[in-house]
């Protein structure tokens, strides 16, 4: 599909000062689909003015041809795909790719692209004996950051950021080996022996293979259970410019190499305010303990004055049913079926909770609908992932998106490191009193 450049639009936005009567013509650029955006680079040069935007609500960080979000409509798409589309009919290397090159493989790019991948997904074997200097008790967040960190050790073939070469090889090797980190620093965990990659599975099959294999008998996995696990990676692909995504883009500004951009996106997406939102709905559910309880938790959520939330409904972005959540509720009845774990309390729990929510107007009337977040915890528990590989396998997820931003950006001619600035409100002179001098009056 063909892209589109942002262009600058006739209409100007007029900035007038009220006091002086001075005033400044901002220019408007469009881009392919979404809200203009009022070009302000020339504002605090022209003005002495900045702009005030915590969070970012606001603020468009950088032009981007991957990923496109309107959250009113609840439309996700990649590339110009759609999220249903991709979800339905693709895979998540052909996904990939996607997110890489800007369009679907032939046959041909695709098995070209699968086999780079798989012939990477081993690790250097003193890469790793690195896991064994941390704790049995670490959390598989804390083993990601530091070994992905650590890949910039072991690869200085790749490190050449301006070499369009060398990109691909950190690419290949970052998608290809964060299935395989994710599995031994759970087997790690679980006191088991690391589980090498296989050749001749697929790209979630195989990551489930090495979570749960051990040599004394293979794993066989369930092609419903692999197709599921499939189906998440696609939807946590990329989610445009959200808070990891946009570090790894500041982190990528200062011309860092990709390896140590990605551990930075990693520690990001830990935050229980981002990637860690699908481990607080499981713990959120064991808070609400049984059924019955549920209708006190819903009042509680309803009532202003009281800090409990529900977990797993909602998001910052989309005002309407999140489309990922849609695709993925219907993975998550197929799961628990295949599986047979239909009486498990925790995710009977869950399947009422969901009921209830969807039923009630206040939840409705607010758009507050199950996310994405809350469906993945549940099928994760049915598989039999442990709360504490949640975020780890969202991670593993959003490696191409990552990737594929900081890529884009790295080639971009109008890249420029990130410097945010501040509205400062702190002590506008202090003098420097001598030790013996402080404390008296």
């Amino acid at each position: 599909m063909s892209e589109q450049h942002a262009v600058l639009h006739a209409p100007t936005y007029t900035l007038v000062n009220n006091q002086s009567g001075d005033s400044w013509e901002l220019p408007v650029i469009s881009g392919a689909m979404g809200p203009d955006v009022i070009d302000i680079r020339r504002l605090y040069a022209e003005t002495g003015c900045f702009t005030f935007d915590p969070g970012y609500t606001s603020t468009a960080s950088c032009e981007s041809a991957i990923t496109y979000i309107d959250g009113e409509k609840g439309i996700l798409l990649h590339r110009g795909y759609s999220i249903e589309q991709l979800a339905a009919e693709s895979d998540y290397l052909e996904v990939c790719y996607l997110l890489l090159n800007g369009e679907l493989p032939d046959a041909g790019q695709k098995e070209e692209f699968v086999e780079g991948i798989t012939y990477h997904t081993m690790l250097h074997e003193k890469l790793n004996q690195l896991f064994q200097g941390f704790p049995r008790d670490s959390h598989p967040m804390a083993i990601m950051c530091g070994v992905v960190g650590g890949l910039s050790a072991f690869y200085h073939d790749s490190l050449d950021i301006h070499d369009p070469n060398h990109r691909k090889l950190a690419i290949y090797r970052l998608i290809a080996k964060m299935p395989t980190i994710a599995a031994c620093a759970y087997n790690y965990e679980q006191g088991q022996p690391f589980i090498y990659p296989r050749n001749n599975l697929g790209f979630a099959e195989n990551f489930l293979h090495m979570m749960f294999a051990t040599p004394c008998e293979d794993y066989e996995v369930s092609p419903t259970v692999a197709r599921a696990m499939d189906r998440i990676l696609i939807l946590h692909a990329d989610h445009e410019q959200n808070a990891s995504t946009s570090t790894v883009r500041l982190a990528g500004s200062s011309m860092a190499n990709p390896f140590a951009c990605i551990a930075a996106g990693i520690a990001s997406l830990w935050g229980p305010a981002h990637g860690g939102a699908n481990e607080a709905v499981l713990n959120m559910l064991g808070e609400i303990g049984t059924k019955d309880q549920i209708p006190g938790f819903i009042r509680r959520a309803k009532d202003k004055n009281d800090p409990f939330r529900l977990m797993g409904f909602g998001h910052r972005v989309y005002k309407n049913y999140d489309p990922r959540a849609a695709i993925l509720r219907e993975s998550c009845h197929e799961v628990l079926e295949e599986l047979g774990v239909e009486n498990e309390p925790l995710l009977e729990l869950a399947m009422e909770l969901e009921r209830i929510a969807l039923s009630d107007d206040y939840f409705l009337e607010r758009k507050l609908f199950p996310n994405v977040d809350f469906y993945s915890g549940i099928i994760y528990r049915a598989m039999g992932i442990p709360v504490s590989m949640f975020t780890m396998i969202f991670a593993m997820a959003r490696v191409v998106g990552w990737i594929a931003q900081w890529n884009e950006m790295i080639q971009d001619p109008a890249l420029k490191i990130g410097r945010p600035r501040q509205l400062f409100t702190g002590s506008q002179r202090s003098e420097f009193v001598p030790m013996e001098q402080r404390g008296k009056s």
